[in-house]
């Protein structure tokens, strides 16, 4: 008899055995393990059941007394209750006790989807106690949990007899079963849900089902613990002046919203480094810090005879506290205010080199230091739907080598830091009334800032005719002071035939003061002024076509004529914060297409450009723009002195002369896997002044390679101070035969006609763990050591842990 709609009343069934998330199972799951079905079925729906209501679908059901029972010859029973599904080829609940029982490829799934298998199961009502023979479990993250007998000896401990643990898959693309790379398996283990750990006795550890090591007690988080306390995956290294060298980090969990990071670092040839990361989550903030220290000499190649030839590893000066520290902070109360912080700084110019400090050079706080540059600072931001307001101080620490020295790296000469400007304050701000003014978008922004040097720096911050032809040792830093206030009018039109219109208005006068020129030019403090004022039109035309197979193709010129009055780029005036500029795409249209205040332009200009875009199925594209802007006169102020020829100019910026560099930029996705980009700038006798490209692409499941190429031919004469450069960048993985692959990467200086760094390996990936051991060369001139070789070990595990220094994971 089949009973459909036999609703019961009964006590409360809680509805897991082990803590844990989405379970599944493949069939067959192992030896110690039930055979379960290849297919999850979905979580039990809203139904509509009360909360002490059961419904059963069954051949034959019944009732005698208080137990109810079930049974299924053809199909399992089918039991729903409370949000529960219970699946079992016989099924019995005691209404009297609160014990539950089934037999017979038995699934228990709660609300959210969670699963158990068993050949048998018992629970009572409040899920203190239980039994399940031939159990089998599987978590979010893929580790599964397999015993021959598991009981719930109370609510927060589960012991597991003759148990079998993986953090990899046990089943292929198929669902048919297969060996596991790597596992534990031990004769007795309990999860511990109140420690948050899993608990081994007489464990062995197994590599594709081979022992490789046994131990009698062994533990580890459990697989739904985020973090917990316990030794990460050790970092091994090999390095000319550290030699072999070993890193074993240590997390220290305080609470759910801090822990600490320990991780000492031993090595064969020096003495030891401490490296330690705190991490604090507040309620509307967090704080990271990391820290580094020793006590030791400076090592490194060094020519300690004098006779030009440099000898590896010599350990020399005396023996002193080396440290770094790399600190940042962000808070963001309820309001408009935030604020944060960074702290940056080290002992040693060439620390990080040396020791290999994981990832030093991040971009945190509201200013950013760039390669080889740490930034200290403090800032506040208040933000709100019309308004914008920052004020910020920092300080900045250059790691960047002025001079190498090619016999002896550990002798390089530093940039010096009394060069670079102490920042205090910066102040940035910007309002918009809520309603148009004259139909257009009304913008006012201001700007504030304070810098002080105390060492002299010469071109480009001071102009050619600033700059003293004598000795200029002894120097005081030029200190200065500007205030700036901006006003911008911006209103848009469209034609009936598409065409777009924006006119635009832009006002800015600035203020500057200017301390400690160098005397022998006559020049004291002084105070300057300057204005601005612009008139001009915006016009763009997008034009698109519909091609056969549901592709288009858009066309765009764009177009800017803008008249300016004299900008009055006075030479006194130093250029702080306008040294760079990426002419591209979209700089091309600005009004100030330099960075910053200290440069603007001026004038008639006229910029025009024309945008192409083609689209395909799939969200498949290719794009170019082309583009350059014309002007009414050349603009000499813009041209610094060549590095190696300081009498004569040349224009980095690619906008002193009438025309400026044509900008060509690209950027193309065929399919979804295969993507890339590239950018240049082109003057008028068609020579490319400076290009980048990158093209990355992915084949198979986890192949991968990318490529990318930078070049900059901006400076046009040849010396030892000249910076243009080349570099060619390579990088891919490649499996050969099933989860065996190889690994490459290098960096070629094409400029120097050197290969700067180059890795080449074996790799085994089965996404449960990740073995990389290879060849690696470094040439780089920074490193204080000389160039380095040596063999790298690689290796990552699932479920067990992980190192780094990254500042996730708080909550």
């Amino acid at each position: 008899m089949r009973a459909e709609g036999a609703v019961y009343r009964k006590n409360a069934l809680r509805g897991r055995l082990l803590a844990g998330a989405a379970l599944l199972a493949c069939t067959p799951l192992s030896a110690m393990a039930q055979t379960a079905p290849a297919q999850t079925p979905p979580p039990a729906v809203q139904d509509g059941l009360g909360p002490d209501s059961i419904y059963i679908e069954a051949d034959q059901a019944g009732r005698e007394g208080d137990v109810i029972s079930a049974t299924g010859e053809r199909d399992r029973v089918y039991a729903r209750f409370q949000g529960h599904t219970l699946r079992g080829r016989a099924v019995t609940y005691d209404l009297d006790q609160g014990i539950g029982t089934a037999d017979g490829d038995v699934e228990l799934i709660d609300p959210d989807g969670n699963a158990v298998f068993a050949s048998h199961l018992e629970l009572d009502s409040d899920l203190k106690a239980g039994v399940a023979v031939d159990f089998a479990t599987r978590t979010v993250n893929g580790a599964s949990l397999m015993a021959a007998t598991a009981v719930r000896r109370s609510e927060n401990v589960n012991e597991l007899n003759y148990a079998l643990f993986t953090p990899c898959p046990i089943c292929d693309d198929e669902g048919n079963a297969k060996t596991p790379s790597l596992s534990i398996q031990a004769e007795k283990v309990v999860q511990d849900e109140e420690l948050r750990a899993i608990l081994y006795r007489n464990a062995v550890f197994k590599v594709g089902g081979v022992p490789i090591l046994w131990t009698p007690f062994f533990a580890h988080p459990d697989p739904t613990v985020e973090r917990a306390s316990g030794l990460l995956v050790p970092i091994i290294n090999y390095d000319d002046g550290r030699g072999l060298s070993v890193e074993t980090p240590y997390l220290n969990v305080i609470s759910p919203s801090e822990d600490w990071l320990i991780s000492p670092q031993f090595n064969t040839r020096v003495l030891p480094f401490l490296n330690l990361q705190w991490r604090r989550r507040f309620e509307n903030g967090t704080i990271v810090a990391r820290g580094g220290y020793t006590y030791a000499q400076n090592f490194g190649d060094f020519d300690l005879n004098g006779d030009g030839q440099a000898e590896s590893n010599v350990d020399f000066g005396d023996r002193t506290s080396r440290s770094y520290i790399l600190a940042h902070g962000k808070f963001d109360p309820e309001g408009p205010w935030r604020f944060g912080f960074t702290a940056e700084r080290t002992s040693d110019k060439t620390l990080f080199d040396r020791y290999d400090v994981i990832d030093p050079y991040q971009d945190n706080g509201l200013y950013y230091g760039d390669q080889r540059r740490l930034i200290s600072q403090v800032y506040a931001e208040h933000q709100t739907d019309r308004s914008y307001v920052s004020v910020a101080a920092f300080s900045i620490q250059s790691l960047r080598v002025a001079s190498f020295n090619d016999v002896t790296p550990a002798l390089n000469q530093f940039e010096s830091d009394g060069t670079l400007p102490l920042v205090a304050p910066l102040i940035e701000a910007r309002w918009e009334p809520a309603s148009a003014v004259l139909g257009g978008r009304l913008r006012l922004r201001g700007s504030a800032v304070s810098l002080y040097r105390d060492e002299y720096f010469g071109s480009p911050v001071l102009r050619p005719e600033l700059v003293p032809t004598g000795s200029t040792v002894g120097l005081p830093g030029v200190d200065s002071r500007r205030v700036t206030g901006q006003l911008d009018w911006r209103r848009t039109f469209i034609a009936p035939v598409g065409i777009r219109y924006e006119p635009f208005v832009d006002l800015r006068t600035d203020v500057y003061s200017v301390a400690d020129l160098p005397p022998m030019l006559g020049l004291s403090d002084e105070t300057i002024t300057r204005s601005r004022a612009t008139v001009g039109l915006d016009v763009s035309y997008p034009l698109i076509r519909r091609l056969n197979d549901g592709a288009d193709i858009i066309v765009e010129p764009l177009g800017q004529i803008s008249v300016s009055t004299d900008p009055d780029l006075d030479p006194r005036i130093p250029i702080e914060d306008a040294q760079t500029l990426e002419l591209d795409e979209t700089s091309l249209f600005r009004m100030d297409r330099f960075p910053g205040y200290d440069l603007m332009e001026g004038g008639v200009r006229v910029t025009a450009g024309v945008r192409t875009t083609l689209r395909w199925a799939e969200g498949r594209k290719a794009s170019l723009f082309l583009g350059r802007s014309m002007r009414d006169a050349e603009e000499d102020a813009f041209r610094i002195p060549i590095p190696d020829a300081p009498a004569n100019l040349y224009d980095p910026s690619g906008l002193a002369a009438q025309t400026s560099d044509w900008v060509v930029q690209a950027s193309f996705q065929p399919s979804d896997r295969i993507r890339g980009w590239g950018h240049a700038t082109v003057d008028g006798s068609g020579d490319v002044r400076r290009a980048e490209m990158a093209v990355d692409g992915r084949w198979g499941r986890r192949n991968l390679a990318t490529a990318s190429y930078i070049v900059d031919r901006s400076n046009p004469l040849d010396g030892p101070n000249n910076r243009n450069y080349e570099f060619v960048q390579l990088a891919g993985q490649q499996f050969v035969q099933g989860n065996w692959g190889v690994a490459v990467a290098g960096i070629a200086d094409l400029e120097r006609d050197i290969i700067t760094r180059s890795e080449v390996g074996v790799v085994f990936d089965d996404d449960c763990f990740r073995v990389e051991i290879g060849y690696r060369r470094d040439n780089t001139r920074v490193r204080p050591t000389g160039p380095a070789e040596g063999i790298y070990f690689r290796l990552n595990l699932a479920t067990f842990g992980g190192s780094g220094y990254g500042s996730n994971g708080l909550r």
